[in-house]
């Protein structure tokens, strides 16, 4: 029996460190290994070496499949299922991921946009670690004055990501607190046109293409890999993530459906109509059990 064997299994708590780690490495180096391992020092810090050392706990490939060479729990597992592809986003490989909470009528918020307490709090953590793993998170104008957000990591370990706000047309006022606070890089994105004013409060503005007053989301998403964030969070609402899936930009789409019938209000997804179910997208997707609520993690 080898030393790894004779571990306690990984839980949360060790993974997740591990993932930090992985996505701090991962952003400094230009070129990953094919393989790579993670492991502990004496210390109980999270290691980078090589695969085939015997500190190796996890190895992964830069494909971001994983293999465990000590004992792991299922919990442990469920953290590298979801969030190693975050943890490897770079110039290479490049990953934009959206994220909705509904209910099961498909309703994202009332008609006056109350959603706070819309999923549960497993759900709330695991937006908070997206968070922590992604270079950049985008928000619409609408969920910034309805929610009045932070857009931060307080509820786990891990680094603030840059926050990026749509404004096309500038209507939002510098006193919501992300443009106050400092807490992380903030971005105001705006038609071109309007660059040339002062960014509200300590945000900077981002001037991007636009077409009568809609940004041009693809050209965004060049911007912000310009400024080296390779991994994106477009986090709300529902018609800045469905512009996004419409234009063909998501790399992954997670909905977490809570067991919730709310009869009205804001809906979630919302594309062209279709004449037909073929025309539909059916992508590859898991489920994960969070609390009461289901999340299907689809691959596009």
């Amino acid at each position: 029996m080898s030393r790894l064997d004779r571990q306690p299994a990984l839980t949360e708590e060790p993974v997740w460190a591990l993932l930090l780690a992985l996505r701090q490495i991962r952003r400094q180096w230009e070129v990953m290994p094919d393989r790579l391992g993670l492991g502990f020092d004496a210390e109980g810090q999270p290691l980078m070496v090589a695969a085939t050392d015997p500190a190796t706990w996890i190895e992964v490939a830069a494909s971001g499949r994983w293999i465990a060479k000590a004992p792991i729990n299922a919990a442990g597992t469920k953290l590298l299922d979801l969030y190693l592809p975050m943890a490897l986003a770079c110039r290479a490989q490049p990953l934009i991921i959206a994220h909705l909470g509904q209910s099961l009528d498909g309703r994202i918020a009332t008609l006056s946009g109350a959603s706070r307490t819309l999923n549960g709090p497993e759900n709330l953590t695991h937006l908070h670690r997206i968070r922590a793993l992604c270079d950049a998170i985008v928000v619409g104008a609408n969920t910034v004055e309805c929610d009045n957000p932070q857009l931060t990591t307080r509820l786990v370990v891990g680094t603030n990501p840059a926050r990026v706000i749509l404004d096309p047309r500038r209507r939002l006022a510098a006193d919501y607190q992300i443009f106050q606070d400092q807490a992380a890089p903030t971005w105001l994105a705006c038609v071109e046109e309007r660059v040339g004013e002062p960014g509200p409060g300590h945000a900077q503005t981002m001037g991007v293409p636009g077409v009568a007053g809609q940004l041009d989301l693809a050209a965004l998403a060049q911007r912000l890999r310009d400024h080296g964030l390779f991994g994106i969070f477009v986090e709300g609402g529902g018609l800045t993530v469905s512009a996004f899936l419409e234009q063909g930009l998501l790399d992954r789409l997670q909905i977490a459906i809570a067991p919730l019938i709310i009869g009205s209000g804001r809906m979630g997804v919302s594309l062209p109509p279709l004449c037909d179910l073929s025309q539909s997208l059916r992508p590859r997707c898991r489920r994960y059990v969070m609390g009461e609520d289901v999340l299907f993690d689809c691959w596009l």
